[in-house]
């Protein structure tokens, strides 16, 4: 209730909105020409990384104008989250659209599930088949070794220098 009357510009690549806070705390369209108190810039492919991963798009955000309008705008933002299922079930009814967002939390699941699996082949296929890269287990062994040649070596020097002195 504060921050009523005033406006958010968000920007990043081609997408430019300005929000107004109204009377009951929500956010409205803002004419064209009203002026920011905050402005939220986002790089240009903002888009395409709050697809995969929304956290990394808002961290990358910069906010400039009122410091305390855009911290409440940035705690705001932090905790949104859209009730999709509640907005699909006033178009197709509850039961259809808990099934639905089921079916595609589901699906969205498998995807994931699939690329991890696919990364988890293609990393044993460089390491173990192809010799493309090593292997940890070889890597730890490898500086394992080191040290223990590095020991050797430092042992050695010390007999070497007591038989000279």
């Amino acid at each position: 209730m504060p921050f009523v009357g005033q406006t958010a510009m968000i920007e990043g690549g081609p997408i430019r909105v300005a929000l107004t806070v109204d009377r009951n705390g929500l956010f409205r369209a803002a004419a064209a020409e009203t002026p920011a108190d905050v402005t939220i810039s986002f790089a240009s492919d903002a888009p395409f990384k709050f697809l995969s991963d929304p956290g990394s798009a808002f961290a990358a955000a910069r906010l400039t104008g009122a410091a305390n309008f855009a911290e409440t705008l940035a705690f705001v933002f932090r905790n949104l989250r859209w009730d999709y299922e509640g907005d699909l079930a006033v178009i197709i009814g509850d039961i259809p659209a808990r099934r639905l967002t089921r079916l595609l939390s589901d699906s969205a699941d498998r995807q994931r599930s699939a690329i991890r699996r696919l990364g988890a082949n293609l990393t044993e296929y460089a390491t173990e088949e192809s010799g493309l890269l090593a292997a940890n287990r070889d890597i730890t062994q490898f500086c394992a070794a080191v040290d223990l040649l590095r020991d050797d070596l430092a042992r050695f020097e010390k007999r070497v220098a007591k038989l000279i002195t």
